[in-house]
């Protein structure tokens, strides 16, 4: 028998994120799991033209970041489904793959519910699929959700 006692929903507040959190209150209401939300700030450092063009503003740059980042995070769910669903939001910094992975790791994660983008093949050789190299390191189970598709979970 399938059970599912945390589902982990990543967002970088995109449709596709949007229409994966749908789905991942779906399966923690159908469950009984609790929700886990986060969302992941890349370090702007680490992008070349970044450092180039912003590194007198980096601090400042990256307050305001984390500060909108909580608030649309904190946005997400109301009050009662905080509550329904035990949920816990987090906001974490670094590569969006590696702290996605090792936050279901260390939270006991059953499932990982996230969007996907469905970029074409040069976006992604350029770009590379954070869903994709999740699914491929996650320690569990990865659902991911396009934003354009055939809706199971209705609104």
């Amino acid at each position: 028998m399938l059970t599912l006692k945390t589902v982990l929903v990543p967002t970088d507040f995109s449709e596709a994120s949007e229409s994966a959190l749908r789905y991942g209150k779906a399966m923690a209401e159908k469950f009984g799991a609790t929700l886990h939300v986060v969302h992941v700030m890349e370090d702007l450092l680490a992008h070349a033209w970044a450092a180039e063009v912003y590194v007198s503003s980096m601090p400042q740059l990256r307050d305001e970041i984390e500060k909108e980042s909580r608030l649309r995070l904190g946005a997400l769910l109301t009050d009662g489904e905080r509550k329904a669903f035990r949920a816990e939001t987090a906001l974490l910094a670094g590569n969006p793959f590696l702290e996605i992975v090792r936050y279901a790791k260390t939270h006991g994660v059953d499932l990982i519910v996230m969007g996907t983008h469905g970029r074409g093949p040069i976006a992604h050789m350029l770009l590379g699929s954070v869903a994709e190299k999740v699914v491929r390191k996650s320690p569990c189970p990865v659902l991911t959700v396009r934003e354009a598709q055939h809706e199971f979970v209705m609104p």
